[in-house]
């Protein structure tokens, strides 16, 4: 009877995951080692973005199959069963529902969240865990001094930390937290527009492979680290592709908008061999970014060699 519980679990999670939005049909969920799920793909405001009447918008008002989530990984260690969120956003219900159904759980519970700074896509869902919603009991959530501080002394934040519906925990410039033995997430410092909070990427990094997740920064030219390097001693990375070139937003030069355009990427990367190429994947994609609704922009980003992030797609680690 357990075994035909097991096998219709696995039927379901199946149609479940890929009747909408799915990720590449080839990949298979691991079932020994720690895994990677990618919860969401587009930038701060979601695809279709709210109020948006534009001809990037119209299909996806139309076809719910087209639209996307916020940009947030989910960290899956089958041999515990715990599962991690990399960021908290405005789809959070949805995206925790989803991470229990491709893990096979039999519970939503995650085990903690990692937050990568203060821009509304990336910490708002924490209201979920408020006790007008979950009304979870010290949910660990982490995250580097000025998020922590920002957190804690603006309400309505500072109200989960009062009840204790979450716990934060400090994170520090590249010093690895592990999350089981084998499984480590280490912060690291990036330029951005940081108003209320540090930005910091991560390097997820499980027995076999290691993850780059950087949705937001500043342009290249700006961080002093060398990402040609980091490009070379990582397995997979997700980087920022809010938007595909400059001109995609009518009317505004957006030359010095804080994002590296994915056009300015490929060019950059343009000279690396083709399997270093192929470890990158554009994520944190705006609304009006073609490569979210064009198929002639994703065709042109995987002729040059790169790829674009699909939502619910899986990296085994």
């Amino acid at each position: 009877m357990q075994r035909n519980k097991n096998i219709l679990t696995v039927i379901l999670t199946i149609l479940y995951v890929f009747s909408s939005c799915t990720g590449p049909a080839e990949q298979t969920v691991p079932t020994d080692l720690p895994y990677l799920v990618v919860l969401g793909i587009t930038q701060d405001g979601g695809y279709p973005q709210t109020a948006c009447d534009k001809e990037c918008c119209k299909k996806a008002w139309l076809k719910p199959e087209l639209r996307r989530m916020v940009v947030s990984l989910g960290i899956v260690d089958p041999a515990t069963g715990s599962k991690w969120l990399i960021e908290a956003t405005p789809d959070i219900k949805e995206q925790i529902n989803r991470l229990k159904f491709i893990s096979g759980s039999a519970t939503s519970a995650v085990t903690g969240i990692f937050l990568t700074h203060a821009h509304i896509g990336h910490y708002t869902g924490l209201m979920q865990f408020g006790h007008e919603a979950i009304g979870a009991a010290e949910m660990p959530v982490y995250a580097m001094p000025r998020m922590n501080e920002f957190l804690s002394t603006n309400g309505p934040w500072d109200q989960l930390v009062r009840y204790q519906n979450i716990r934060l925990l400090e994170l520090a410039d590249n010093e690895p937290v592990t999350l089981v033995p084998g499984l480590t997430v280490t912060p690291f410092l990036v330029p951005h527009r940081d108003e209320y909070s540090e930005t910091v990427g991560f390097r997820i990094t499980g027995p076999t492979k290691s993850v780059i997740f950087m949705p937001d920064i500043n342009k290249w030219d700006i961080w002093d680290e060398d990402i040609n390097e980091i490009i070379r001693n990582n397995d997979f990375l997700f980087i920022d592709g809010s938007f595909y070139k400059n001109g995609e937003i009518d009317g505004r030069d957006m030359s010095a908008f804080p994002h590296p355009f994915i056009e300015e990427s490929m060019i950059r990367f343009g000279s690396l061999p083709a399997g270093e190429k192929q470890k990158i994947f554009f994520i944190h994609l705006n609304h009006t970014n073609p490569a979210i609704h064009d198929s002639y922009a994703s065709e042109e980003i995987e002729k040059a060699g790169f790829r674009v992030a699909s939502q619910f797609q899986v990296v085994p680690l």
